[in-house]
């Protein structure tokens, strides 16, 4: 997730502000610029995945614009910014987000049309106009206990499609994208870390109404997974 939907950010256009989060504590804004560099460091988010066929619509949209995050990312919505943690604290982290999953009951989200955080941010994305409510309130229950982090900017939940191209290529995105609609349930979050070719790859599914710690993990021993391969 080296791109800034999954990150703290900045910038502001009509109705659009920004997460930010400075380094507190154990839990800390990852550097953006590459992995963590102690082995005994994760760089982790936490996100809602978007499921198909919208996934491949989106990321679509940002390989035809030559967004150079397409490699790296899947279309999100962010709850949990990259933050580095100790990987020691891991279990306790997956123990405090499958209790922040549990109580949840699925919801609906709605996509619709397109958005800014230009001039401070080069960066287009897809707003929501449905589940908006319901995923800051995920947001905020998850950055606390051992992932508390402050905020810079209050949480705004979007779904990026183009990051880090030149202005008319931003201009094109917004255009393009101004009427986009998708629509679709939400039934948990994932865990995804970051990789030493700085790919974020899900390693844990948080279901939502479940009785007991049944959150699922993904490919290797629960490590490794591409982002957005569950829902």
């Amino acid at each position: 997730m080296t791109e800034r939907p999954l990150e703290p950010g900045v910038g502001v256009e009509p109705r659009v502000r920004v997460e930010g989060a400075p380094a507190v504590g154990a839990a800390r804004a990852a550097d953006l610029a590459g992995p963590a560099d102690a082995a005994d460091l994760a760089d982790i988010g936490v996100a809602i995945g978007i499921p198909e066929p919208y996934r491949t619509e989106l990321q679509d949209w940002r390989e035809r614009l030559g967004d150079p995050n397409v490699a790296l990312i899947i279309p999100h919505v962010t709850l949990l910014g990259p933050t580095t943690v100790s990987l020691a604290d891991l279990p306790a982290i997956e123990r405090h987000l499958a209790h922040t999953a549990r109580p949840n009951d699925p919801f609906t989200i709605r996509l619709r049309g397109s958005g800014t955080f230009r001039p401070l941010s080069p960066v287009i994305f897809v707003a929501l106009v449905a589940g908006e409510a319901r995923c800051a309130t995920l947001a905020a229950a998850v950055r606390s206990g051992p992932l508390e982090r402050p905020l810079n900017f209050p949480y705004h939940p979007h779904v990026t499609v183009a990051h880090d191209i030149a202005e008319d290529g931003l201009d094109r995105a917004y255009e393009a994208l101004a009427d986009y609609q998708a629509e679709f349930d939400v039934r948990g979050f994932g865990l995804y870390e970051r990789g030493g070719d700085l790919r974020w790859r899900q390693i844990r599914f948080f279901p939502f109404d479940q009785q007991g710690d049944e959150s699922e993990p993904n490919g290797d021993g629960g490590r490794r997974a591409d982002i957005g391969s569950r829902e």
